[in-house]
């Protein structure tokens, strides 16, 4: 921080400080700064007289953040970045026209909002352009998935009705959130269940209510969202899987998904994946991505499953003659 800076400057950078990261501590607004935790606190006080409403928490959970009282200032958007907003509004979702919808109208709102030339801009991408449907995506209840964000922040356990994949009646369960994960479309919780006495990912679109409770929630401190929702979808299906890959452990989870499963080494030079699949037929297609050879150990379902696609691949390798009833293609019949 250049010494020439006022105390009134630095007490505007601690406001966006406190803007952008809400239950930020004394230290870590200091270390943002560059200053000493009493020149923070100091920087706040200035802030208070001013007349801003920075309220302060105690406990290890803890910090400052804005009061609901203060009014944030305008939003002011470059051309560049209206139309990533917008372009990545339809990518992922793709109900962004609807204004009866909740992201449609949300929508409608900051077009309206933008200057005239830049909201016709914006407009015209947005009536113009048609996404392809995501087949595997579900979306679901906005305020189901608050609740569930308030809870991860607040680090407070909640008890959830969650029904089954046929859509049977939901069960009770007290769980601890941890985060929640986007993938290919869908919404996870990742959570400690107490019921299970293990971590899960429940389906978010399952989540039919949630009921904060007053039990505290401490995440893992190796706590890492997508690696470990991968590591959970990879275990618990139809078919146990083990693959022995002609390659160190280090290297494989280049070449394959978590979702594949667990990677161990055997010895110094080769690797074995251990996990599970309701869909041998995908898993095949998965492996064939390996640049090594590989054997699977267990798993008849899957062998079968590697057996048919190797059969196909090989079959399209061949020359039009080399095929049953095969001849010259009918592009060259003329």
């Amino acid at each position: 921080m250049p010494a020439e800076t006022s105390p009134t400057a630095r007490a505007l950078l601690a406001l966006e400080c406190i803007q952008s990261r809400p239950g930020v501590t004394a230290g870590g607004l200091a270390a943002a700064l560059g200053v000493t935790e009493r020149a923070a606190r100091r920087y706040v006080a200035i802030l208070r007289e001013a007349g801003v409403p920075v309220e302060s928490v105690r406990g290890p959970y803890g910090g400052y953040r804005l009061g609901r009282r203060h009014r944030p200032p305008p939003l002011v958007f470059t051309a560049d970045e209206a139309l990533g907003l917008v372009m990545a509004v339809l990518d992922g979702h793709h109900a962004a026209d609807d204004p009866t919808a909740h992201v449609g109208s949300a929508l409608g709102k900051i077009v309206r909002s933008l200057p005239e030339r830049l909201s016709a801009q914006v407009e015209a991408v947005r009536r113009t352009t048609t996404a392809a449907p995501d087949r595997a995506a579900v979306r679901p209840d906005p305020g189901t998935t608050a609740a569930l964000v308030e809870a991860c922040a607040a680090r407070r356990a909640v008890r959830i009705g969650y029904r089954s994949a046929a859509g049977s009646s939901g069960r009770e369960l007290d769980v601890d959130p941890w985060a929640l994960v986007v993938r290919h479309g869908r919404w996870y919780l990742l959570c400690w269940s107490h019921g299970a006495g293990a971590r899960r990912a429940y389906r978010v679109d399952r989540i039919g209510h949630v009921v904060l409770l007053d039990a505290a929630v401490v995440p893992p401190e190796d706590l890492d969202p997508v690696r470990d929702l991968e590591v959970h979808l990879s275990v618990g299906w139809e078919f146990e899987v083990e693959v022995v890959v002609d390659a160190p452990a280090e290297v494989v989870p280049r070449w394959l998904p978590p979702a594949m499963g667990r990677v161990e080494a055997v010895d110094r030079d080769r690797a074995r994946v251990l996990g599970s699949t309701s869909n041998p037929v995908w898993y095949a297609e998965q492996l064939v991505v390996l640049p090594v050879p590989y054997r699977i150990v267990r798993c008849p379902e899957l062998r079968e499953a590697a057996r048919e696609l190797g059969r196909r691949l090989a079959a399209a390798g061949e020359e039009s003659g080399d095929r049953p009833g095969g001849g010259r293609p009918v592009a060259d019949a003329t």
